[in-house]
């Protein structure tokens, strides 16, 4: 379990940090500073790596965007619509890192439980 915390820590973590990098930047801003994708693909290759148990457990959480929008910024670097990726870091990722962030605070206790 306790892999299980670093990994929801990690996509908070970068889910909020994309959206500091959005952050009152236009999308030909975004263009110019490519850092808010490195970001993002640390967030979907952490939501990937999560076990599937924890996943089903949170159905209503939309785990498997951030690894979709991962794979297609690592295998369609060239085509990436700003656009998209710029709504989604600014509209969409302060909603899931509070999910997250509720999920870590259900599941943490349980980790410590775990290891007395």
């Amino acid at each position: 379990m306790r892999r299980e915390l670093l990994l929801l820590e990690e996509i908070i973590d970068a889910a909020e940090q994309a959206h500091r990098l959005v952050d009152g930047v236009t999308v030909a801003e975004l263009a110019a500073d490519r850092q808010c994708c490195g970001t993002l693909t640390v967030l979907g290759e952490a939501s990937t790596q999560l076990p599937p148990e924890l996943k089903e457990r949170f159905p209503e959480v939309p785990w498997d965007q951030p690894s979709r929008l991962r794979n297609r910024i690592v295998h369609g670097y060239r085509s990436i619509d700003l656009e998209i990726l710029h709504t989604t870091a600014q509209d969409q990722l302060p909603d899931f890192a509070a999910q997250v962030r509720e999920i870590l605070a259900a599941v943490a206790p349980e980790a410590d439980d775990s290891e007395a």
